[in-house]
């Protein structure tokens, strides 16, 4: 039996999988909190193409990611494609473990495409924003994480259409 999820419900998920695959990958502990990133800014996209008709964005400072990149790689200093590489993983994992516990919250299988990488702020084309994740770390570089839904739904339940 499918199951929906309120939007309260897959905040917490979201949040609880950022928070446990950012330090267990990246040895970063991330807070919620209302400090949105700064300028120097990253993307990291993907849309699930199967189960859920939903988008994930983490919009990040270059510096947060950098951080968790050469905390990852055990590195004092990673290249730009480094970087690139780096946060294409992280949120590959990262979407992985929310489509693991989505299912297991809702029993519908989910499928997403491969992250995409972007320089700067970047908003997916025919959706809206449902709700926005805020976190800062330790030295306050700053994240977000930006659940989004075609504009045409305006359910604020997440429900499967395999």
């Amino acid at each position: 039996m499918n199951t929906a999820m309120t939007k309260e419900e897959l905040e917490q998920l979201l949040d609880q999988a950022v928070q446990d695959v950012t330090e267990r990958t990246a040895g970063v502990r991330l807070h919620q909190k209302d400090q949105s990133p700064g300028e120097d800014l990253c993307t990291v996209q993907i849309t699930f193409d199967k189960g859920f008709r939903t988008s994930l964005t983490l919009c990040a400072d270059t510096g947060l990611l950098y951080r968790m990149a050469c905390n990852s790689f055990h590195e004092d200093s990673v290249s730009p494609e480094d970087l690139e590489e780096f946060s294409k993983e992280y949120f590959n994992v990262l979407c992985g473990r929310i489509a693991g516990a989505m299912f297991r919250a809702t029993q519908v299988p989910a499928h997403f495409g491969p992250p995409e990488f972007y320089r700067g702020r970047y908003e997916p084309e025919g959706r809206e924003i449902q709700f926005v994740l805020t976190y800062s770390d330790e030295c306050c570089g700053g994240a977000q994480l930006i659940h989004h839904v075609p504009r045409s739904g305006e359910s604020g339940d997440v429900s499967g259409d395999a």
